[in-house]
């Protein structure tokens, strides 16, 4: 009977934690945050400990794993309202080599060593820091890079950089791009936006114009 209580939990906790990172997004499947690391691992663990032992009623780890994915879920549904419950729970990028410099300061900050940003710039086919003209640290802790462009005068981190998110302007980016408030806003009315709350995201194209998304939440 023991054999039979063992198999039966393991066939239903792997379907049950099937569907809660299923209901968690397809975030989870890919890189996965400091938060999410954590709650996958503290999943694992709930699901081994009721496997292992029979004697341990199945309802204990149940409860704990719905009170992790309730935990997830209210954290992403904030998260997709608030930057700052983003910056707090992700973290944000951060600047590790700008126009092909290394910023020391930054990677102390972040607790990110040399041996780690050799490494990364040999995943992504670097073999000289002249190559490179910006290296961004993600939130996943993997490194992107973006190359030298001699052939154009605009700096590739205007095309990744959101200069409106969630009908906010985002100043510190427009600084980073030599972009002021206003200039933002004569922009955005010239293109026919007039409300920038309205707006979901908004950055700078290659050929200096903006890629403007629109809110579409129904009121």
């Amino acid at each position: 009977m023991e054999l039979y209580t063992i198999i039966f939990r393991t066939l239903f906790i792997y379907f049950l934690i099937v569907v809660v990172f299923r209901m968690m997004g397809k975030r989870e499947i890919g890189k996965l945050s400091v938060i999410d690391f954590v709650v996958s691992i503290m999943i694992a663990e709930l699901a081994v400990i009721s496997i292992e032992d029979p004697k341990i009623p199945m309802v204990n780890s149940l409860v704990s794993i719905f009170v992790l994915l309730g935990i997830q879920l209210i954290l992403a549904i904030v998260s997709l309202k608030s930057r700052k419950m983003r910056e707090l729970v992700d973290g944000k990028p951060s600047v590790i080599i700008k126009e092909g410099k290394v910023d020391e300061l930054e990677m102390r900050k972040q607790r990110y060593n040399f041996d780690d940003l050799l490494t990364q710039l040999r995943e992504n086919n670097i073999r000289s820091l002249n190559e490179v003209e910006f290296g961004v640290l993600e939130t996943t802790g993997k490194l992107s890079v973006i190359k030298k462009n001699e052939d154009t005068e605009r700096s590739p981190l205007q095309m990744i950089l959101p200069l409106v998110l969630d009908g906010k302007v985002l100043e510190d980016n427009l600084e980073k791009v030599d972009k002021t408030t206003f200039w933002l806003r004569q922009e955005l009315k010239k293109a026919g936006f007039k409300d920038i709350k309205g707006i979901s995201f908004c950055t700078l194209n290659e050929d200096g114009s903006l890629y403007v998304d629109e809110k579409n939440e129904k009121k």
